[in-house]
């Protein structure tokens, strides 16, 4: 029967171009305890392409059953894009030197997700609490947060929570307000574990054995190949890195969002897809409340991974919003 992994992220060591921490078998205890103790950070997975300090960070937040590896094409574009020109000889007062900065960016593994650690908590305040904890470890406040699905929310919430950390908001195809279905996403967790793969095979032949069998309960190849990027090889087998059981027992707080009160009065951009179901006019009196300062933008054609499937967009709006 398939399992799945746990992980840890290791400190940093030495200064290089792109800062990346690794994964180790490790869980991370639970901040739950009498009275409703304070969310316990749990030490994050990331990547940090570094760039130009004067520019606020992007910081990419991934969806439900992703990881930082989801943003890899669009954060490494959007670095060059998004940075400035600078001048090669300013005593001369040169205004026309080629020279490009690119701009710092990071994407995150989310807690139970990638190589983070396993944690039997797993909500917003939680998934907050660890960026409150990351961010200004690693300098790179007040910064432009980019969150898709889960990960908009949890960028939404910190934005809320800690307005001063977040310069702009970016949330992409999500909203403040409750996902209404649950079930398809229980489908999801119920067929990855369900999953039976032999000790002793290939990656390709796991690969095909798993898909085949979520193929039984999910018909979406889009889904099933998002799914299997969590498949990896641990000695013989091959495990879920993802932590079913924190999602399936938490899945009800994940599709819902915590009651807010204050507002954002930051920049706020709200990246729609044209052909997605996640966020509908209903949200929109919601969405102004909190953030006032919010522009809703449509990307047509597009689906609930707008990054994934339309990256031209998705790049296109993110620069028209920080110009």
């Amino acid at each position: 029967m398939l399992c799945w992994a746990c992980a840890r992220r290791l400190p940093y060591r030495g200064l290089s171009p792109s800062r990346t921490s690794f994964s180790r078998v490790h869980v991370a205890p639970s901040s739950s305890g009498p009275g409703g103790a304070e969310p316990r950070p749990v030490p994050l997975s990331y990547k940090l392409l570094d760039g130009e300090e004067a520019l606020p960070a992007l910081v990419f937040l991934h969806g439900l059953f992703g990881c930082k590896t989801n943003f890899n094409s669009v954060a490494k574009a959007l670095a060059q894009q998004t940075g400035r020109r600078a001048c090669l000889h300013p005593e001369f007062g040169c205004q026309c030197c080629p020279s490009h900065l690119t701009r710092q960016v990071l994407t995150v593994d989310a807690r139970n997700h990638g190589d983070s650690p396993h944690s039997p908590d797993m909500s917003y305040e939680d998934m907050s609490q660890d960026l409150q904890d990351l961010l200004p470890q690693l300098g790179l406040v007040p910064c432009v947060l980019i969150g898709h699905s889960m990960g908009g929310r949890t960028a939404m919430l910190l934005a809320l929570q800690r307005p001063e950390l977040v310069e702009r908001l970016i949330a992409v195809d999500i909203s403040p307000v409750e996902t209404t279905s649950s079930s398809t996403f229980q489908t999801y967790i119920a067929a990855m574990k369900a999953i039976e793969i032999p000790d002793e095979v290939s990656r390709s032949c796991a690969r095909k054995l798993a898909d085949e069998q979520l193929s039984l309960a999910i018909q979406d190849i889009a889904v099933r190949q998002l799914l299997l990027t969590n498949l990896v090889e641990a000695g013989s087998r091959f495990v879920w890195r993802v932590n079913l059981d924190a999602l399936a027992q938490h899945l009800d707080k994940i599709l819902a969002f915590p009651v807010c009160q204050e507002a954002y009065p930051g920049p706020t951009l709200f990246l729609l897809g044209g052909n997605s179901n996640f966020v509908h006019p209903s949200h929109y009196p919601e969405i102004r409340r909190l953030f006032p300062r919010a522009q809703i933008q449509m990307v047509p054609n597009a689906g609930h991974w707008i990054h994934a499937n339309h990256p031209q967009d998705f790049m296109a709006a993110i620069r028209g919003f920080l110009t």
